[in-house]
């Protein structure tokens, strides 16, 4: 008994180990994949043919993933690549200025 709960523990790490080091497109192509494939073979089922299905929907999933990972990337470069432009351009205009003055004192001269 304690080999089969064993060998199940492993079985069941060993997917999610293998997708520790996957890019975030890669994730979503992935989870695409799997979603398709099985929302194609209930389809599928229902229709007369679930291995068709989950051909047909592992496939449109797999391509829908990798489109919206794309997507993602590309705005967190164009975010990056924004911030980036922000930083330099406040860093060059705080280094053309002075120094603001002091606020003045509230409680009154001399202070």
């Amino acid at each position: 008994m304690k080999r089969i709960a064993v060998a199940t523990v492993l079985l069941l790490a060993l997917p999610v180990a293998g997708c520790a080091n996957l890019s975030p497109t890669e994730q979503r192509t992935l989870t695409g994949g799997a979603g398709g494939a099985a929302a194609g073979a209930v389809i599928g089922a229902l229709a007369g043919n679930a291995a068709l299905g989950a051909a047909i929907g592992g496939a449109v999933g797999t391509a829908g993933g990798f489109l919206y990972g794309k997507v993602k990337e590309s705005e967190q470069q164009a975010y990056q690549q924004g911030r980036n432009q922000g930083y330099q351009q406040g860093y060059e205009q705080g280094r053309q200025q002075p120094p603001p003055p002091p606020p003045p004192s509230t409680y009154g001269p001399g202070y």
